[in-house]
């Protein structure tokens, strides 16, 4: 370590006012109030996003005919438990128009390993994750 004082570090009074003319030579970009409406290429690139096709609660209504991903996976928000199935084996085992919400339900609770005996507490807790 040195022994220099913090001062050292600082500019010089000189030096500060060069930095505050500097920065009043600056042109400020004008600021949008905040009420004000986004711009148009705004909501054109949030909805040419892909991720705006569909919410998680319309995905999980969805029956697996309609569904375009190639893998479909859930996880227990309680045991942490994550189950993966690709979407034709879903549909070939229980049917193109089953619901999702359902097939997964399903899933976690054929292997489901938190049992304590109470019909309440007993099963997983689906998450549905987007792959």
């Amino acid at each position: 370590m040195t022994d220099r004082p913090a001062s050292w570090r600082m500019p010089t009074p000189k030096q500060m006012e060069k930095l505050a003319a500097e920065a009043a030579r600056r042109p400020i970009p004008p600021a949008a109030a905040p009420d004000a409406p986004l711009p148009a290429e705004y909501w054109e690139s949030v909805l040419k996003d892909p991720r705006a096709g569909a919410t998680e609660a319309e995905m999980r209504l969805r029956r697996l005919s309609e569904i375009q991903r190639h893998v479909l996976r859930v996880s227990c928000r309680r045991c942490e438990r994550t189950v993966e199935i690709q979407t034709a084996d879903a549909v070939r085992l229980y049917g193109g128009n089953a619901v999702w919400k359902d097939v997964a339900q399903r899933l976690l609770d054929n292997t489901c390993q938190q049992r304590t005996g109470r019909h309440e507490e007993d099963g997983c807790w689906p998450e549905f994750e987007t792959p």
